[in-house]
């Protein structure tokens, strides 16, 4: 089975949590944007909040209201993929580049579903680069301190993020420890965020394989 169908599977399983009418965020990137296919046919109707200009455009292109995360004070659902995870459920995000937007969306949520295919299930993060969101005048700087937690940073040339800034990839890294490293990371000035989703995990896995859907 193709990842392609591993991913429908996973999308179409978190449709099973919607609630009729209630505000929901909708995360970044491939698999989203089936879970997005799968919303727009859903009998349910719901309000969403995008993580992105991009996820913004497509809901509103397939007819799913979009509404603003302050017109809300709680989300009750946050659907959303990975770039790796481990079964404790602590992610990777961030290869789209909407890493800052996500976390604030899944802070915002009372459950944060992650949806994937097998292959991103590890167990340990890390040989996805993982990436950080920094502000332009600090990417060198930034990139000289990430140099003492042992990985080698990149700067994803030509990105530029929602927020105006910049991302740097971290190679090299494995992450025995995700809520530590995650915590460390954000004390570095001109660091806006990190994409280590650890001490705010994913709630839930929704795994897609060839026999069907894990729930870790």
């Amino acid at each position: 089975m193709s990842a392609l169908e591993k991913k429908r599977r996973a999308a179409a399983a978190a449709l099973r949590r919607l609630e009729e009418n209630t505000p929901i965020g909708v995360g970044t990137g491939s698999t989203v944007n089936c879970f997005i296919d799968a919303l727009a046919a859903h009998p349910v109707r719901v309000r969403a909040v995008a993580s992105s200009e991009a996820t913004s455009a497509r809901l509103a292109a397939a007819g799913i209201a979009v509404i603003d995360l302050n017109e809300v004070s709680e989300l009750t659902l946050y659907v959303d993929g990975a770039d790796q995870a481990t079964r404790r459920r602590h992610l990777i995000k961030g290869g789209g580049g909407a890493l800052t937007r996500e976390k604030i969306v899944a802070e915002a949520a009372r459950e944060f579903v992650c949806i994937l295919d097998d292959t991103k299930v590890v167990d340990t993060l890390g040989s996805f680069p993982l990436p950080i969101e920094v502000i332009p005048m600090a990417r060198n700087l930034v990139a000289r301190r990430l140099a003492r937690f042992g990985g080698r940073a990149v700067w994803r040339q030509g990105c530029v993020t929602d927020n105006g800034n910049h991302i740097l990839d971290v190679h090299g890294l494995a992450i025995a420890d995700p809520p530590t490293l995650e915590s460390a990371l954000n004390q570095i000035p001109g660091v806006v965020t990190v994409g280590l989703f650890a001490e705010r995990p994913a709630d839930v896995l929704l795994v897609g394989t060839d026999q069907g859907v894990v729930e870790i």
